[in-house]
């Protein structure tokens, strides 16, 4: 049997945590969600993930700060950027960051499980 991989989302918005892991987890993979940056870094086991789905603003430490601090600590997670406040200069920055992928929420689920599925095999394309 095939090891199910781990993905973690972390979003300030309760009601997309919870489609995510339903979705995701109808999909095969395992989830784990968490309501702030924070609360994912105070979480020792979050670091058997195999990727990040990460909202850019939440309240507290931004996506794209915990990209940097993750980044600056080396961890090797792969990262999907989501957002619901597009732009131009968020999604360069997300790109220069190192995201697997820019989503704009709502994103369609295809789009998810296909960017999961870059992130995991190694893939560095980034959506936009």
């Amino acid at each position: 049997m095939a090891t199910r991989r781990k993905v973690t989302v972390i979003d300030d918005d309760r009601a997309v945590r919870k489609a995510m892991e339903r979705l995701l987890t109808a999909s095969g993979f395992d989830v784990e969600t968490f309501g702030s940056a924070e609360e994912f870094l105070a979480c020792a086991g979050s670091r058997a993930t195999t990727c990040l789905i990460l909202d850019i603003h939440l309240g507290g430490m931004s996506g794209l700060e915990l990209q940097r601090q993750l980044q600056a600590s080396h961890a090797q997670l792969p990262v999907i950027f989501i957002t619901a406040l597009d732009s131009e200069a968020t999604r360069q920055h997300a790109i220069e960051a190192g995201c697997v992928a820019y989503l704009r929420k709502p994103c369609p689920s295809h789009s998810l499980v296909a960017a999961i599925e870059r992130a995991t095999g190694a893939c560095g394309d980034a959506e936009t």
